[in-house]
This record gives C-alpha cells, sequence and structure tokens, in this order.
C-alpha cells in the first residue's frame, strides 16, 4: 500500500513532474539555478554527501571534516536515514549502479 506524503500537493506534484522532465546535467543545472538560491542548493548538496558517508559507514568527525557539515545536520540525516521515508535510501542503492 502506498503510503500518503505529508508535503503531498498540486503545487509539489508540479515541481516533481518538472523535475523529471530534465534530461542532462546542463539541464539540471539551468533549472536548479534559477529555482533555488545558491545556498539552498549547496545545502541539499551537503545534506547528500552527509547521506552517502553516513552510509559508507563514517564517522561524525570524518563527515564534518569533509563536507564542512555541523553535528546537528549529520544528525538530522542521519535520523533521516533510520526513521525517514526512505528517499536516500532509493537513491543510495541506485547510485553506484
Amino acid at each position: 500500500m502506498a503510503r500518503e506524503s505529508k508535503l503531498k500537493s498540486p503545487d509539489i506534484d508540479n515541481l516533481f513532474k518538472a523535475i523529471r522532465l530534465l534530461e542532462t546535467e546542463e539541464e539540471c543545472y539551468r533549472f536548479f539555478e534559477d529555482i533555488c538560491t545558491v545556498k539552498e542548493l549547496q545545502v541539499i548538496a551537503q545534506r547528500f554527501q552527509v547521506a552517502k558517508m553516513l552510509a559508507e559507514k563514517k564517522t561524525y568527525n570524518e563527515i564534518e571534516s569533509a563536507t564542512g557539515a555541523s553535528t546537528a545536520t549529520i544528525s538530522r540525516v542521519n535520523r533521516s536515514l533510520a526513521y525517514g521515508e526512505g528517499g536516500y535510501d532509493v537513491v543510495l542503492k541506485r547510485w553506484d549502479k
């Protein structure tokens, strides 16, 4: 049974549909540079890097040193990996394929 997202709305559905239309890395850069601030993109990219490193069993100190992420951010991502909706897991399992 599919679960219903807490974020579900027509606007977010449209955003995700738009993202799925992007075909190249260049298109992704152009779209996200238009829709997000540089800082927003950096924060999202940092969280993903933290998730990858946590999945690789890196320590908080190693992650903090490599990414500059605060321990609060690392902890938040770790909670999402352990108790979240499984979104990181989907991507991380496909990452090296």
